[in-house]
C-alpha cells in the first residue's frame, strides 16, 4: 500500500510505528462496515403462541457498523418485511372459535452493541470468524391491518422495540465478511395482530390475553464491506 504523509523528517518514525502497530492489529484499519442481509421475519403472540418455522415472512436489512475494538462494535441499521399469523391451527377451543389472522408490514430503526467472544480480527490466518451476542434499542412502524381500520383502533402503530439476539461471523478476506443472526424483538404492546383484551361480557371469544404482549423476530445472512483507512499524525508546522 502506497502511503503520503507529508511529515517533517522526524515525524516518519512515529508515522511508519503507528501505521506497523495497525497493520498488525487491523483494528482502526477494519473500524467502518456497511452491509445488508436477507432473511425471513416471524412473530408470537395471542395467534401464534410460540416461534414456528412455518409461519415466516420475507425481511431485509441495512446496516452501518463501527468498531470500536477488537471485543465491541456498535451498529445502526435498518430493517423492513412482512410479519403475518392466524389462528391455524388452533392451539385451543377458543382459538378455533375466534379463527383470527393478520398481514402488515413493518419498518425498524435501530442502534445496537455488538460483543464478539472471540479476537477473530487480529490474525484472520489464524482465526477468522467468532460468535457474538448484541442488544439495543429501536423504534418499529407498523403497516394497518384490515382489522385495525375496520375496527378503527386507538394505539399507535410506531413502538418502542429493545432487539437483542446471537449471531455468527466469518471474515472472507479482509474486506469482505459474512454473518447469520438470528435477534428477538422485545416490543410493548399487544397489537401486532391485532388481538388483545375486550369486553368479557360480549361473548364473543376473539380477545386475547392482555398480559403477553405481542414479539417479531429476524432470521438472516448478511454480507459487510469493510472500509480500510490507515491514519497518520498530522502535518506541524
Amino acid at each position: 500500500m502506497r502511503l503520503s504523509c507529508l511529515l517533517p523528517q522526524k515525524l516518519w518514525v512515529l508515522c511508519l510505528l503507528s501505521v506497523s502497530g495497525l497493520l498488525a492489529t487491523d483494528v482502526f484499519g477494519q473500524k467502518h462496515e456497511v452491509g445488508f442481509g436477507l432473511g425471513v421475519l416471524n412473530y408470537s403472540g395471542d395467534l401464534v403462541r410460540s416461534y414456528q418455522f412455518g409461519n415466516v415472512s420475507p425481511g431485509a436489512t441495512l446496516f452501518y457498523r463501527n468498531n470500536l475494538n477488537d471485543a465491541i462494535s456498535l451498529r445502526a441499521g435498518m430493517t423492513g418485511g412482512i410479519i403475518n399469523g392466524d389462528d391455524t391451527p388452533a392451539f385451543d377451543i377458543l382459538a378455533a372459535q375466534r379463527d383470527a389472522s393478520f398481514s402488515r408490514g413493518v419498518f425498524e430503526v435501530s442502534s445496537v452493541v455488538e460483543y464478539h467472544f472471540l479476537n477473530y480480527r487480529e490474525n484472520i490466518r489464524i482465526l477468522n470468524w467468532t460468535p457474538y451476542f448484541f442488544v439495543g434499542g429501536g423504534v418499529a412502524l407498523f403497516g394497518n391491518t384490515q382489522a385495525q381500520e375496520n375496527n378503527n383502533s386507538d394505539y399507535s402503530n410506531l413502538q418502542l422495540t429493545i432487539p437483542f439476539g446471537l449471531g455468527f461471523k466469518y471474515v472472507l478476506d479482509r474486506q469482505w465478511s459474512l454473518g447469520l443472526e438470528a435477534g428477538v424483538r422485545k416490543t410493548f404492546f399487544d397489537y401486532i395482530d391485532d388481538v388483545s383484551a375486550e369486553d368479557l361480557s360480549i361473548k364473543n371469544y376473539t380477545y386475547g390475553n392482555r398480559h403477553d404482549d405481542d414479539w417479531y423476530y429476524f432470521l438472516g445472512f448478511s454480507l459487510s464491506y469493510t472500509i480500510y483507512t490507515i491514519p497518520c499524525p498530522y502535518q506541524f508546522n
